[in-house]
């Protein structure tokens, strides 16, 4: 409507349209009646119009919003976003990229017309270093200062909503969170996992789980341990009701092969069954840094494969699969690729949903694309984001473009 944010806007964009689309920005307006012929869309009754309409990908539905008033006030209708269902094409994720140096605006990459959409705004966070989580077309904001301000928003209605403030006090020194949407019903459960060292000990860190339920609106502290010569980090997904999040080793355990371990706990248990460190399961090679994902509901890991002599230097990137408590492996991104990326640090960011699996370097814009499928590697169109000084850094996630679900 006028007088709205539009969820793009239009600053320093300068690219081929081949490479970066910009979506116009929704407006009502009158059509002049510039002569007597007659518009066909006039003919159409609106519930035809939104059955057409509702055919077109996600990126076309914003444009369509600009050909007049009508359509308008069609695409922006209850009725057709209760009702809107993607075709099979519009259901690959997008991957969102910005740079962490500035404020939360960045370009989102379609993998279907493989094109980039330029000046997507994030609602509700204030800078980029917010942790987020997405599922089934929602995402999951937690401030990185205090871990208690939280958002969930649909990143295309621009829909949000601010949940209460989670237990487990503030200023937690890591914390994961994660999101996970029921496609049938649309309620989401939101955990958070905390993790505090102990005041005058350096070996034991407190760690607790803090669950979010829609349906409820409350949270509820699921569990509270202590952690000898293990804390908790900032990765965690939920898989089929299952919290699954990485531990890591503060070099204090005898008889660590790996510095990672991954911790399953189920969200319907009301207690612990013994201990969450020792029911982990180890990873399946030395790692710089793990990143799990929910990929149809298998749990997938990203990894950074360390050298044998030193574990700290990243000399490949994995993919595994868990089937029940073994590791599987699904793939190894060819040298090629590796070096593609330039120089690439013991850290990344990786995210995937469906199918897909992106793999970006914080050091520099390029993305490179998995197909779980296929099991095939390509790297995406370049981002029209440059890199303007050495330091500068870049994040992203992948997120569903949904236009029917709202929190």
């Amino acid at each position: 409507m006028e007088g709205e944010r539009s969820w793009i806007s239009h600053r320093n964009i300068k690219m081929a349209t081949s490479e970066v689309q910009d979506f116009e920005p929704f407006s009502e307006f009158d059509e002049a009646d510039n002569g007597s012929s007659v518009s066909l869309d006039l003919l159409l009754p609106d519930d035809l119009l939104e059955r057409i309409l509702a055919y077109l990908p996600i990126s076309s539905v914003f444009r369509a919003g600009c050909v007049c008033k009508r359509w308008n006030e069609i695409v922006r209708s209850k009725r057709f976003l209760g009702n809107f269902s993607p075709s099979c094409k519009s259901l690959k994720p997008w991957y969102f990229m910005f740079t962490c140096n500035e404020a939360s605006t960045g370009y989102a990459y379609d993998p279907v017309f493989r094109k980039w959409y330029g000046g997507l705004e994030l609602p509700c966070i204030d800078t980029s270093s917010w942790f987020v989580s997405s599922s089934c077309g929602l995402l999951c904001f937690m401030d990185n200062e205090t871990r208690t301000r939280l958002f969930i928003c649909n990143p295309i209605t621009k829909d949000s909503k601010r949940l209460n403030e989670p237990p487990g006090g503030k200023f937690s020194d890591y914390s994961a969170l994660s999101i996970s949407v029921d496609r049938a019903s649309r309620s989401y459960t939101v955990a958070v996992v905390k993790s505090k060292q102990v005041p005058g000990d350096f070996l034991q860190w407190d760690l607790s789980i803090h669950v979010y339920g829609s349906e409820s609106k409350s949270w509820v502290t699921s569990t509270k341990e202590i952690l000898t010569g293990w804390r908790g980090g900032d990765e965690s997904v939920i898989c089929n009701g299952v919290l699954y999040f990485l531990v890591y080793c503060t070099g204090v355990v005898s008889n660590v092969v790996s510095r990672h371990s991954l911790v399953m706990y189920e969200l319907s248990t009301t207690y612990t069954r013994g201990s969450l460190v020792r029911s982990s399961i180890p990873v399946p090679c030395s790692l710089t840094c793990g990143r799990l994902m929910n990929l149809r509901d298998r749990l997938v890991m990203v990894g950074g494969i360390g050298k044998q002599d030193r574990p700290d230097i990243i000399k490949g990137i994995g993919i595994w699969e868990l089937h029940k408590r073994e590791w599987r492996e699904v793939s190894r991104m060819p040298h090629r690729f590796f070096q593609g990326f330039g120089e690439f640090d013991d850290v990344f960011a990786s995210s995937g949903s469906g199918d897909l699996v992106y793999i970006q370097s914080y050091g520099a814009p390029a993305l490179l694309v998995f197909d779980m499928n296929l099991k095939l590697w390509r790297w995406s169109l370049k981002c029209p984001m440059n890199k303007r000084f050495p330091l500068q850094l870049f994040t992203g996630f992948c997120f569903e473009p949904r236009l029917e679900v709202s929190p």
